[in-house]
């Protein structure tokens, strides 16, 4: 007892800084499963990735990913087992800047798809990276 009562400094400083080094992990478990732009390209081309735009039919119309698929965040717990039917395939899911995206996530999961992921900052973050936009 009389180390900690002699040491408590150097606990509290051990204490803090294993503190710092968990903040990463504990922070981003809201975002599990967050992809940037290049990853979620890779996860398209190699793995052959269903993108699903979560944003309105306006938003979508105004420019989405090329191929994605339309299924307003309102409505995805209900359209997305028969629009993506194979659980095992990847799934991006994309919104205007990534928020609702990881809403999106979360259905899916809870819905048994174990490979969802969101485009972290959305549309705004493809566009900022120049990739090919497609308008319906």
């Amino acid at each position: 007892m009389s180390f900690f009562i002699e040491n408590w400094v150097l606990i509290a400083v051990a204490i803090t800084s294993g503190a710092f080094l968990l903040w990463p992990l504990a922070s981003a478990g809201g975002r599990a499963g967050s992809l940037n732009t290049t990853e979620a390209v890779q996860l398209m081309n190699r793995d052959k990735a269903v993108v699903v735009d979560v944003r309105d039919a306006e938003g979508f119309a105004s420019g989405h990913v090329i191929g994605a698929k339309n299924l307003p965040l309102a409505d995805l717990e209900a359209k997305l087992p028969t629009t993506v039917k194979n659980k095992a395939l990847p799934l991006i899911f994309v919104c205007a800047n990534g928020a609702n995206a990881n809403k999106g996530v979360a259905i899916a999961k809870k819905l048994g798809y174990e490979n969802a992921h969101a485009l972290t900052g959305g549309m705004g973050a493809w566009r900022t990276a120049n990739l090919p936009v497609e308008k319906a």
